[in-house]
């Protein structure tokens, strides 16, 4: 059951993910083409609650979606068991986390 509910939770975040960077490389082309500085796109993001739920959703959907298709790659090349895999999985989940949102706060409130 726990498999399956893996499974689908990655496919959700895939759904999720997927308009998002579409969004992030619109946007990035757009600064590029613009020829923005970075202190003139640090200037349009800080203290932006859209930018900073915009990068949040897709820090946490990214490091669920990363985390869950590691596990499954562990398990099937190194057939890796449940206790490990669960110890494995968790601890990328909460690094990922812990680095996109840092980095997401630090571009929209610092």
């Amino acid at each position: 059951m726990l498999d399956m509910r893996l499974y689908m939770l990655q496919r959700i975040t895939a759904l999720i993910m997927a308009p998002l960077t579409l969004g992030h490389i619109a946007v990035m082309i757009y600064a590029v083409q613009d020829g923005l500085s970075a202190a003139e796109i640090l200037g349009r993001t800080q203290g932006s609650l859209a930018w900073f739920l915009f990068y949040g959703i897709f820090v946490v959907a990214v490091s669920l979606h990363a985390a869950i298709g590691l596990r499954v790659i562990l398990h099937e090349t190194l057939g890796v068991k449940e206790a490990a895999l669960s110890v494995f999985t968790w601890s990328v989940c909460v690094i990922l986390l812990a680095m996109g949102g840092r980095a997401v706060w630090a571009v929209t409130f610092l």
